[in-house]
């Protein structure tokens, strides 16, 4: 067995794992064409080529809208209000308006 397909097997395995995971965490209801666990068959059994029709037919797509869904890969689907704006958090310290206003105050009362 040579170094070339030990790299094509390695990268067979990695795509298959890929895929399998994919399938298991995709939401059911947002999985296209054939119920989720036989797309899990397909893919465990059908192992590189099982990925693929996954990838191609069964695999949720960005823009897809399905009633009931929550999210499409972290696309609101049309069912549901879009999530509130959150502020973003400060990143340290010296970002934080608060700590800033606090130190300024304890540097002015050490004078």
């Amino acid at each position: 067995m040579g170094m070339p397909s030990v790299v094509i097997g390695l990268a067979l395995l990695a795509f298959w794992l890929y895929c399998l995971f994919d399938v298991i965490t995709s939401p059911e209801q947002e999985v296209r064409r054939l119920p989720k666990i036989l797309w899990v068959i397909i893919v465990v059994l059908l192992a590189a080529l099982g990925g693929l029709l996954w990838l191609l037919l069964g695999r949720p797509r960005i823009g897809d809208t399905v009633p009931g869904a929550r999210h499409i890969y972290g696309t609101p689907s049309s069912g549901m209000p879009p999530a509130p704006p959150r502020a973003e958090a400060p990143k340290g310290p010296d970002d934080d308006p608060e700590f800033l206003r606090h130190l300024e105050r304890r540097l002015r009362d050490e004078d």
